[in-house]
C-alpha cells in the first residue's frame, strides 16, 4: 500500500514467494532482516524464508519433518527458528470454515532450526497443546531454546473454536481457556520442559518488538472474562518481578491485541505507548486508545473515536511517520 493507505497490490518478492505467507513474519532488531514461511495442508507444508533489509528474497527452504498441522505463527531467536507442530492438523471432514481438527493421535512437538545455512530442526516432544500465537522465543544463558505462549488444551481449543465459528453452543467470549506458558527446550538433554505461568485466560500477547528473540522483561496481553475476571482487560506481566498490571476494560467493552510503540528518546524496555482498538458491545462503536505502556492503569493518553465499528483488533502494526 502507499503511504497514503491505497492499495497498490499483492507483494509477491519480485515473483519469488509461491506460497502463503504466515501472518506473522519476524524483523530481526539487529539485522532488519524479515523471516517468514508459508504453511499448507499438503506437501511440502512448510516452507522458511528470509528477506534481507532491503526486502529481497535470499532463502527459501523446505523444512523438513513438519506435519500438516495449524501453524499461524513461529519462533525466531538469536540464532533458531522455533516451529510448532502441534495437534490441530488438517482434517478434510471438518464442515466448521477453516478445515483444521485437534488430534488426539498426532505427536505433539516443537522444532529448533538453525538459522545460519541449509539445516534440519530438531524436534522436542511436548505435552498436546496448541498454541496460536508466539509471544517470544529466546535463547537462555545455559544455551536452552525458550518459548513463550498462550498455550490451549483440548477443552479450551474446542470451546474457543465453536465461538470461531459460530457453532451452535458457542461459549459467550472468544477464548474461555488459553493461558501463558512457557516452554523450555534443552539441546544437551533433547528434552522439553513445560510450564504454566498464570491462569488467566489470555491471548494476543505482544512485547517490544526491539526485543525480539531477546530475553524481555515485559509482555502485555488481553484478558478475557473466566478465571476471575468478570470483564474484558489488559494486562502486563513483569517477569522481574512476577507483577501485573490489570487494566478493566468497562462494561460491554472489549480491548484488541496491545502494540507497543516506542517513546523517542526512551531508554526503558517500556518507555512507550500501548495503542490497541477497543469494541463498545453494546453501542456497536469502537475507538482507538493510545496507553502509557509504562502504567496501563493510568486513563488513557489520547482515545479516537472511530466513525464505524471495527471489530476489536486481533492483531496491530504501527508505522513511524518519517
Amino acid at each position: 500500500m502507499s503511504p497514503e493507505l491505497d492499495t497498490i497490490g499483492a507483494y509477491d518478492f519480485r515473483g519469488r514467494l509461491t506460497t502463503a505467507m504466515t501472518a506473522h513474519p519476524k524483523e530481526d532488531p539487529e539485522t532488519g532482516e524479515l523471516h517468514f514461511f508459508g504453511y499448507s495442508s499438503m506437501a511440502p507444508y512448510l516452507t522458511y524464508y528470509v528477506a534481507d533489509a532491503q526486502g529481497e528474497l535470499i532463502r527459501s527452504q523446505v523444512v523438513p519433518g513438519a506435519g500438516p498441522t495449524l501453524m499461524h505463527d513461529f519462533g525466531l531467536t538469536a540464532h533458531h527458528t522455533v516451529w510448532l507442530d502441534l495437534p490441530v492438523v488438517f482434517d478434510a471432514e471438518e464442515h466448521s470454515g477453516i478445515p483444521y481438527r485437534w488430534s488426539d493421535t498426532y505427536r505433539p512437538r516443537i522444532g529448533v532450526m538453525p538459522r545460519s545455512g541449509p539445516a534440519e530442526p530438531v524436534w522436542y516432544e511436548v505435552a498436546a497443546g496448541a498454541m496460536i500465537h508466539v509471544t517470544n522465543a529466546y535463547e537462555d544463558a545455559a544455551g536452552r531454546i525458550v518459548v513463550e505462549g498462550p498455550r490451549y488444551d483440548r477443552s479450551a481449543w474446542e470451546s474457543s473454536w465453536k465461538w470461531w465459528t459460530g457453532a451452535p453452543g458457542h461459549p459467550p467470549v472468544p477464548d474461555v481457556g488459553s493461558m501463558r506458558h512457557r516452554w523450555i527446550l534443552d539441546p544437551a538433554t533433547g528434552t522439553a520442559r513445560e510450564e504454566r505461568l498464570d491462569s488467566l485466560v489470555t491471548e494476543f500477547a505482544t512485547i517490544n518488538e526491539a526485543l525480539t528473540g531477546s530475553a524481555h522483561r515485559y509482555t502485555y496481553t488481553v484478558a478475557f472474562p473466566g478465571a476471575g475476571l468478570e470483564r474484558y482487560a489488559l494486562v502486563k506481566y513483569d517477569a522481574s518481578t512476577g507483577q501485573r498490571q490489570i487494566a478493566d476494560a468497562g462494561p460491554g467493552r472489549m480491548y484488541g491485541e496491545p502494540y507497543f510503540v516506542p517513546a523517542a528518546g526512551g531508554t526503558a524496555e517500556d518507555d512507550g505507548y500501548l495503542m490497541t482498538l477497543v469494541s463498545d458491545l453494546a453501542r456497536d462503536a469502537s475507538e482507538l486508545l493510545v496507553l502509557s505502556a509504562r502504567d496501563i492503569t493510568r486513563p488513557p493518553i489520547a482515545a479516537v473515536e472511530l466513525p464505524r465499528r471495527v471489530p476489536a483488533g486481533i492483531h496491530g502494526s504501527w508505522i513511524p511517520d518519517a
